[in-house]
């Protein structure tokens, strides 16, 4: 399983740790994903995303709900539900049964 989050694409980072004396150790920041459960149409789909993903879509979609009509709201976070959709279309089963044809 990768460590990126579907919504935003963010990735881990590399670079290093500096101890007190300078030494330079390679280390790696991990995006900080976490699982969530969303509704979408009705719905209940578990995703992995980051952390700064979920708050970001929470404080959009709660500010264009009182600011804007329903429509302006769906426009909005569209692509979102289409990228959380498509990833709980696939379960991992089915993938490993795709994988293992592919390598035949």
């Amino acid at each position: 399983m990768s460590r990126t989050c579907p919504i935003t694409g963010k990735g881990p980072v590399s670079g290093n740790t500096r101890s007190h004396s300078l030494a330079a150790t390679r280390r790696r920041w991990n995006v900080n994903l976490q699982k969530y459960k969303i509704n979408i149409d009705g719905k209940m789909v578990e995703v992995r995303m980051s952390a700064r993903a979920y708050r970001t879509l929470n404080k959009t979609t709660a500010q264009k709900a009182v600011a804007a009509p329903k429509e302006d709201i769906k426009a909005e976070v569209k692509p979102v539900k289409k990228a959380v959709a498509k990833k709980a279309e696939t379960p991992k089963e089915e993938k490993v049964v795709e994988a293992k044809k592919e390598a035949k």
